[in-house]
């Protein structure tokens, strides 16, 4: 399936910074392979997370992979650079984000690598076929709810909370996306492990690698990395934990090999 390119009028080999970017509108060095990504401050931009779980999915490289709430692209755009895939989709249902990884995409010349689909990952059944992709992976909003929150439909919000769905429509649109023998990596809070873990469950998506994430040796883990397997036998991997920071501050080591590989 071709992308749903929401904006018509990008057509071309976009080479100057002033042809692709917008009001407020960024262009950030990803540090691997001169690829490059757009991004506004003034929306969501990615985090260390999304960095790790490029890194962490295992991944053939003739795979077709999907990446669920894509945002500017980032997922999609360091697995090519890893080579892991053969080809991407990435589906986002905020316009302008889409928008953003649409040209990112074309800005890096990867347009007949990475497909960039705006849409509702509660309606994949209506985008995609079932069992279509070899790979899902997703950075889903991590918090539940939108109490508190002023404007609920600010793009920061809605990367964040679960405002325009939550963990189990996630898993459930991987479920749906995913192969018998695919897998799906997920990154997410340690504090709804549980929960990940009996949904993952439900949808016969069975765990197989998880690795924490702590932000120095001495604190406990801020995130969890999670790989399962559509149809997979009980048996699960536990990694050693990923610290983050020295005492000093500056990165580990194991880090920075994340970040360079």
């Amino acid at each position: 399936m071709k992308s749903l390119n929401v904006y018509q009028d990008i057509t071309g080999k976009l080479s100057q910074m002033e042809d692709i970017l917008k009001e407020n509108e960024r262009l950030d060095d990803l540090q691997c392979k001169g690829y490059q990504i757009i991004q506004n401050p003034d929306m969501f931009c990615f985090g260390m997370d999304a960095v790790l779980l490029a890194d962490f999915a295992s991944c053939k490289a003739n795979a077709d992979v999907i990446d669920l709430g894509t945002g500017t692209g980032v997922i999609p755009i360091l697995m090519e650079a890893r080579g892991k895939g053969k080809h991407f989709t990435g589906l986002e249902i905020q316009k302008e984000s889409a928008d953003m990884a649409l040209r990112s995409v074309m800005y890096n010349n990867l347009s007949d690598k990475i497909d960039i689909v705006c849409g509702d990952i509660k309606a994949v059944n209506s985008l995609f076929v079932r069992d279509r992709f070899d790979m899902v992976t997703s950075n889903p909003p991590y918090i539940s709810g939108s109490h508190g929150l002023e404007n609920a439909l600010e793009p920061k919000n809605i990367a964040r909370h679960e405002i325009l769905l939550n963990l189990e429509d996630v898993v459930k649109a991987a479920a749906y996306l995913l192969k018998v023998g695919g897998t799906f990596a997920m990154v997410h809070k340690p504090f709804r492990l549980a929960e990940i873990i009996r949904l993952l469950s439900e949808y016969h998506l069975e765990p197989k690698r998880m690795q924490m994430v702590q932000p120095y040796a001495d604190k406990e883990p801020n995130m969890v990395l999670i790989e399962a397997a559509k149809g997979g036998k009980p048996m699960i991997k536990v990694e050693p934990s990923l610290i983050v920071y020295n005492k000093d501050g500056s990165y580990t080591d194991s880090l920075l090999k994340k970040y360079n590989e």
